[in-house]
């Protein structure tokens, strides 16, 4: 579970303070989906990234599973993050000289998997995402959604507790985001991980159990009938 506590982010932008995040509290279940919303520049993308440990409060704590990201030594929590966060990003972020399979193993190179391990967890993971007959193919050879496909086989792979999805379907068409938001919500349901996805498209945003607007550093949450 999350717990999120008097989160505060400033930033210094010349000679001029910035509030990104301003006294956040936010509590999200083990297993929750929630979709964050808000206008640009009004700290949705900070708050991912402090849930995601990318970055730290100036304020606050932020305790995931009785851990608080905000206080631990750099090397704990990029192991906090190797073990336990999957993230996907607008941009599919994916090597271009790789096939889809040797993109897929490179999240497991950090858990010091054997190279059998790595490839059948691989395999596995781009099966999942309808992709098992894809693996050889380098991201050239894939459309927009096959390769945010691939992104999220590769956020999968270590079997996070956590998802965090940062804008998912935000380069892709309609029907490629229907496509890939469907593949994300069949893994949750399946494997019940956390996860929590910043989205402009207030069409995804519907299909949550739960809605938080952010807007001047402050969130507001509210459940959904689903």
């Amino acid at each position: 579970m999350y717990q999120l506590t008097g989160v505060t982010k400033r930033y210094r932008r010349g000679k001029d303070a910035v509030t990104a995040l301003d006294s956040v509290d936010l509590t999200i279940e083990d297993g929750g989906r929630l979709v964050i919303q808000g206008p640009t520049g009004g700290g949705k993308s900070t708050l991912l990234q402090m849930l995601g440990g990318l970055d730290r409060p100036t304020e606050g704590s932020v305790v995931l599973d009785g851990t608080d990201l905000a206080a631990l030594p750099e090397a704990r929590l990029t192991r906090v993050r190797a073990e336990k966060i999957g993230f996907v990003f607008q941009g599919f972020n994916l090597i271009p000289t790789l096939t889809a399979q040797e993109n897929v193993e490179t999240a497991l190179v950090p858990l010091r998997l054997g190279a059998r391990e790595r490839r059948e967890r691989a395999g596995e993971a781009l099966a999942s995402v309808g992709l098992g007959d894809r693996s050889g193919h380098v991201p050239g050879e894939l459309s927009g959604g096959q390769q945010q496909r691939v992104a999220v086989a590769r956020a999968l792979v270590k079997r996070p507790a956590v998802l965090l999805a940062d804008e998912p379907t935000g380069n892709l068409d309609e029907s490629m985001r229907d496509e890939v938001m469907e593949v994300l919500e069949a893994l949750w349901q399946e494997h019940a991980f956390t996860f929590v996805m910043v989205t402009h498209d207030s069409a995804l945003a519907r299909r949550a159990p739960r809605v938080a607007t952010i807007g001047d550093g402050r969130v507001t949450v509210r459940e959904q009938v689903a």
